[in-house]
């Protein structure tokens, strides 16, 4: 096996190559890429030109395929979600930070996003490690988030854009999470709130909940804490959406970017500040 794990920074993200994922996957390179995963949270291919059964194919070896909130009843190919950008759209998908339909009960575990159109320049995505950003927090702050509830709404992402009708469930998705996330595998803490869909806090005030939330936004937007991407044609991003955020950067208008995402699906999020993971 010729499989090649580069890190891009010592936070997180790493550049993979060695490995032809429009092939079925054997289980040792099935297992070094889920390792890949948990240790950089999320890896970046080059040069992957599937087609959508081979796309999927990829992320059924992690795990069934999750079905966005907006997915059209009537495609093909539900499991994939359009990721387009132009001059005629009034909105990219992915332009505030976020972690993938965290309104969701059960959010997905993963995302693989491939695009195979690119812009003469700009593009990028951003990541951030949610691991990175709860240990930056002081001891006191990081007690009070451990004990907090973050409710997690998609009305008000997706009601201008999808009906209810046009929804997965004949309704915009809510839920609530803890503010701090145990990693299932790693068994590692992070923040899981984001601007995206992190609505408010329920055990406090309104107004404390705005303002810890805001501060948390911006904490979880330090560089410190982020890799960045730059797409070329038929490039992959595989991202753990379990302790990760990104944002995609609509900094190319009016030219194009056009790609597809399969979802990989999750569990309920909880806080166990006692799971011991084996090394």
């Amino acid at each position: 096996m010729s499989l090649r794990v580069e890190p891009v920074s010592p936070v997180i993200g790493a550049e993979v190559s060695g490995v032809n994922l429009s092939t079925t996957l054997d289980d040792v390179t099935r297992d070094a890429l889920e390792h890949a995963l948990s240790e950089h949270l999320v890896l970046f291919f080059r040069d992957q030109n599937l087609t959508f059964e081979q796309h999927k194919a990829f992320g059924r070896r992690f795990g069934d395929l999750h079905l966005h909130p907006a997915a059209p009843k009537d495609a093909a190919h539900p499991e994939i979600l359009v990721v387009h950008g132009d001059d005629k759209v009034s909105f990219v998908a992915g332009s505030q930070w976020h972690s993938d339909v965290s309104c969701d009960a059960e959010p997905p575990m993963g995302s693989i996003l491939r695009i195979i159109e690119t812009p003469s320049s700009g593009g990028d995505t951003l990541f951030a490690s949610m691991y990175a950003a709860f240990d930056a927090l002081s001891d006191s702050m990081q007690h009070l988030l451990c004990k907090l509830t973050a409710v997690h709404a998609g009305e008000h992402y997706y009601r201008n854009r999808y009906g209810r009708d046009d929804l997965r469930d004949s309704d915009y998705p809510t839920a609530e999470h803890p503010v701090v996330r145990t990693h299932p595998v790693t068994g590692r803490q992070s923040l899981y709130v984001n601007e995206g869909f992190t609505t408010r806090l329920k055990e406090l005030s309104v107004a404390e909940s705005d303002a810890l939330l805001a501060f948390l936004f911006q904490h979880c937007a330090q560089p410190a804490f982020h890799c960045r991407f730059h797409w070329q044609p038929h490039s992959i991003a595989f991202w753990d959406n379990r302790c990760t955020q990104h944002l995609a950067i609509w900094d190319y208008y009016p030219e194009v970017r056009h790609g597809y995402r399969v979802t990989v699906k999750g569990d309920v999020p909880f806080y166990n500040p006692d799971l011991r993971v084996n090394p």
